[in-house]
């Protein structure tokens, strides 16, 4: 029996601004475009300090999968000046207490992945990942079917965890 694939069309722009290192609109850095637009459902912008600013991953792993990016296009966390660290990862810890409030998961993943060869989906603008975790949370679609399945949509995200943030 072969093995089954879901198609995800949807991931195909992702994959292809990824591919370009992180560039989708003519060139231009998602997060650099992102960090000017409002915080609004529609932009999935969360919130913003003055340093850096929490987004929803449009293309989330789980439920709850949130970014926290600097303005400042860097990819690197020797690169940040003190200031932009301390606000990043206090936007961090803002962002993993609304997690906890808006989701009561029973874990999180807290984390970077710097550089291609980590994992990075735009490599060259530093950004980090939380994402609430449930025991059992990956199930036969993620391990098998390469396919994830959201039990909410990005509009739902980002109003729960703006109630508590």
């Amino acid at each position: 029996m072969g093995l089954e694939r879901f198609a995800a069309e949807w991931r195909e722009s992702y994959v292809e601004g990824a591919s370009k290192d992180g560039a989708n609109h003519a060139n231009e850095c998602v997060f650099c475009r992102l960090g000017s637009l409002a915080v609004d459902e529609s932009t999935g912008v969360i919130a913003r300090g003055e340093q850096a600013f929490v987004v929803l991953n449009a293309y989330p792993y789980g439920s709850g999968h949130l970014l926290v990016v600097p303005y400042r296009h860097v990819s690197s966390l020797s690169a940040l000046s003190d200031d932009e660290s301390e606000e990043l990862f206090s936007l961090i810890r803002t962002a993993s207490r609304a997690i906890d409030q808006a989701y009561e998961p029973e874990g999180q993943n807290i984390g970077f992945n710097l550089g291609r060869a980590a994992g990075a989906g735009v490599p060259n603008h530093l950004h980090g990942h939380l994402l609430p975790r449930w025991n059992g949370d990956t199930n036969f679609m993620t391990s098998l079917g390469e396919t994830r399945v959201l039990p909410e949509s990005l509009g739902r995200t980002w109003q729960k965890i703006t109630a508590v943030w």
